[in-house]
């Protein structure tokens, strides 16, 4: 699936849907673990509790959030998958990040999380046929 298959283009969604390439899903995923591999992780490791203003999340804070965040969503995709009719619950970006304790991890500890992630990610799409693929649901209100 690409990008230009999804229709309709899911509301809320679509603003970061449109961020990305039209390219297969499959190499997508590919890309991004190689885009994973690449990260320079000393970089980040001196940067890891600086903010860029007062109030913002840290790196380490970001990375938990992007690890977060593809769990829920990959909650989310397996109960279209599997046609549960139930809308997931939303949540609470600012009180994630509250209570993650981010400060509290490393940066290659949240690099090496991602990564797992994203490879469990990969399976469980590979499941899904084209029809499974085809599905949808709501998310929130949306």
């Amino acid at each position: 699936m690409k990008r230009s298959d999804i229709h309709p283009m899911p509301e809320y969604y679509d603003r970061y849907i449109m961020l990305v390439d039209d390219v297969d899903l499959a190499a997508a995923f590919q890309e991004s673990l190689q885009q994973i591999a690449m990260i320079d992780q000393d970089r980040l490791a001196s940067l890891e509790d600086r903010t860029y203003a007062p109030g913002k999340w840290t790196v380490k804070g970001i990375l938990l959030h992007v690890n977060d965040i593809e769990r829920i969503h990959c909650y989310r995709t397996l109960m279209y998958a599997r046609r549960e009719p139930t809308t997931p619950a939303s949540f609470d970006s600012d009180l994630l990040a509250l209570n993650s304790k981010a400060e509290s991890r490393t940066i290659a500890g949240l690099v090496a999380e991602l990564k797992a992630i994203r490879l469990a990610t990969i399976a469980m799409f590979s499941g899904f046929d084209a029809e499974t693929m085809a599905n949808t649901g709501f998310s929130w209100k949306y």
